[in-house]
């Protein structure tokens, strides 16, 4: 498996060799389980020196990063709680939704613009469709990178950056712990997309491209927990719906209980 990271995460103060990192994985709608993690590792005074993050991962990561606090989080998405205020049809060439309203309501939210400019150290993960690596951005525009990072081939369109086309992380590595492992001696990793056994099959060509996504990111994932020095998980979250808005609070308060749990036995 070939992998890059564009941008030189040395000159950004990583070389220190006492570092907290944390990965936070895909999963749609099921990654509010991360700002769930968020809230309990602030609980127990822990901040992360440098965090990378994969699709729904990816946006819990740099608004986190920017400085926006887990319930402020809660409060940009509770404002449009449904699915459709983030997207839009598409007439169905590359795909079925775009992202344009998701695209400005996140640079709403965020007080900067590139990934140099956040307040903790941030790689976004991403699968360049043309050459078939994994990639993990530390500089750069924030927006289209995390766009790209959530593009789920089919659903959504790739996103074209710098010539190259791009597709959501969770394709080839839905739990970056790949990417910032050398840069932390300590890594948590948090998975909310682990693989519902009981998939009820509908005839639907949406349902079956994010089935097909699911149990790939469900087989690419294993390696990326071998990398993490503690792995928090709820088997719970595969109950959720990956584009279901509804349950965000529900779904915080599962990643909050469950990071809980696991630093009380580790701390």
């Amino acid at each position: 498996m070939a992998w890059r990271i564009d941008g030189v995460l040395e000159s950004i103060g990583l070389k220190a060799s006492v570092r907290t990192g944390m990965a936070l994985s895909g999963g749609g709608a099921r990654g509010f389980v991360h700002v769930g993690v968020l809230m309990a590792f602030e609980r127990f005074g822990i901040r992360p020196d440098i965090i990378s993050g994969v699709s729904a991962g990816s946006i819990a990561a740099v608004l986190y990063a920017a400085g926006i606090s887990p319930l402020q989080i809660i409060e940009c998405f509770a404002s449009n709680p449904k699915f459709g205020d983030f997207t839009d049809w598409a007439l169905p060439k590359s795909s079925f939704l775009k992202m344009t309203k998701f695209e400005k309501l996140l640079d709403s939210w965020l007080p900067v613009s590139r990934l140099e400019e956040l307040q903790i150290p941030t790689v976004i993960c991403a699968t360049d469709f043309d050459h078939g690596k994994s990639v993990g951005w530390s500089k750069g525009e924030i927006v289209p990178r995390v766009v790209a990072s959530c593009s789920i081939p089919i659903i959504f369109p790739p996103v074209r950056i710098n010539g190259t086309h791009y597709v959501d992380g969770g394709v080839l590595r839905n739990l970056p712990a790949w990417a910032i492992r050398k840069n932390c001696t300590v890594l948590y990793g948090s998975n909310c997309s682990p693989l519902s056994r009981n998939y009820s099959y509908k005839n639907s060509m949406l349902d079956i491209a994010l089935r097909s996504y699911s149990l790939m990111a469900k087989s690419n994932i294993i390696q990326d927990l071998a990398l993490c020095d503690y792995v928090i998980q709820a088997p719970e979250v595969a109950h959720y719906k990956t584009f279901d808005l509804s349950s965000i609070r529900k779904l915080v308060t599962l990643g909050y209980d469950t990071a809980c749990k696991m630093l009380e036995t580790v701390l």
